[in-house]
């Protein structure tokens, strides 16, 4: 009887301006920052060929809230782009708590001696793969 493969997970850290993006690995083990994107069309539209090239089993979506687990209108917002998506991408989405994420992020880059403009560019993929990180650990838990 041979398992099932696995089949990694796509993470997103939506903002204003940028989507974060992460992989984790086949097993589900570690998670990866890929790229930040515009949210544009061309933005979108190489969402939906990052999707198509890892073929994850389900996008995670960070869902902001506040320190006190209440959701406010940014997830409002997060989660009408999510609705807009799910047509385009035939995979189930998960939300996760994504508190903290580009604090920790934005940290990690800090202490990795990476300059202000680089930061600048890698935090919010960065953010993506701590958020997706929390999700992959408790899904082991």
């Amino acid at each position: 009887m041979s398992k099932q493969p696995h089949r990694r997970y796509l993470g997103l850290d939506v903002g204003g301006r940028r989507i974060g993006v992460a992989v984790s690995d086949e097993l589900g083990m570690i998670a990866s920052p890929i790229e930040s994107l515009d949210r544009t069309q061309r933005g979108l539209e190489r969402l939906l060929a990052l999707v198509e090239q890892y073929d994850p089993q389900a996008i995670v979506i960070g869902l902001p809230t506040g320190l006190s687990g209440q959701e406010g209108q940014q997830a409002a917002e997060v989660r009408e782009f999510a609705e807009q998506l799910r047509p385009r991408l035939d995979r189930p989405i998960i939300f996760w708590d994504e508190r903290l994420t580009t604090a920790i992020a934005e940290r990690a880059l800090i202490e990795s001696g990476k300059r202000r403009a680089r930061r600048k560019e890698l935090v919010d993929a960065v953010a993506a793969a701590v958020m997706l990180q929390s999700f992959l650990d408790s899904q082991r838990k």
